[in-house]
């Protein structure tokens, strides 16, 4: 049976490094063995058909081919379109309702506990909130992802140690979604 995936690429085309062009991509990917690959944007977001594997075997094997291929490591996430429906369905704010760059999701490579965020005070940061889902934290950020100083605290090393974690703002979020889901 075949499955529609996206994979999150984490940390690529930013800042002038770490290039991974979406052609280069798309034709990689396509050696892989999937079908119906596209690509979303420049940040590395990549959706695909395959009829082999789990999202943590397609993620493996993805990752150790862009290594191959570009020549640096890239981490990556895949998630099938019914997890990414969920995540937009099931979001605690009001997604409708607020500006989609206010508004972004952090996937995680594995579950997450919120013992791991209970050093962090969340009065202190108010009106900027954020909440645990599945392997995902949803953040509000009113002033955007930019200016937020509970952004910064979320992304420490210290918090996600031992996870692979890539953001997305609600605008990609929904956009994966109609993707996947096509």
């Amino acid at each position: 049976m075949t499955t529609t995936y996206a994979a999150l690429l984490r940390g690529i085309n930013v800042g002038g490094s770490r290039k991974v062009p979406m052609a280069e991509l798309r034709t990689l990917m396509t050696g892989l063995g999937h079908d119906s690959v596209r690509t979303h944007l420049q940040s590395g977001q990549a959706v695909f058909a395959a009829d082999h594997g789990d999202e943590e075997s397609l993620a493996a094997e993805l990752a150790s081919a862009i290594e191959k291929h570009f020549g640096f490591a890239v981490d990556v996430i895949v998630r099938d379109h019914a997890y990414l429906k969920a995540i937009a369905d099931n979001c605690p704010f009001p997604a409708a309702e607020l500006e989609p760059k206010q508004l972004h999701v952090t996937y995680f490579s594995a579950p997450v506990e919120a013992e791991r965020f209970a050093e962090i005070d969340r009065e202190a940061h108010l009106p900027e909130e954020f909440r645990l889902g599945d392997r995902a934290l949803y953040l509000y950020a009113p002033n955007g992802l930019g200016r937020s100083k509970l952004a910064e605290i979320l992304s420490r090393p210290r918090i996600n140690k031992g996870l692979i974690a890539t953001s997305r703002n609600w605008n990609t979020v929904v956009k994966l979604v109609e993707m996947t889901g096509a």
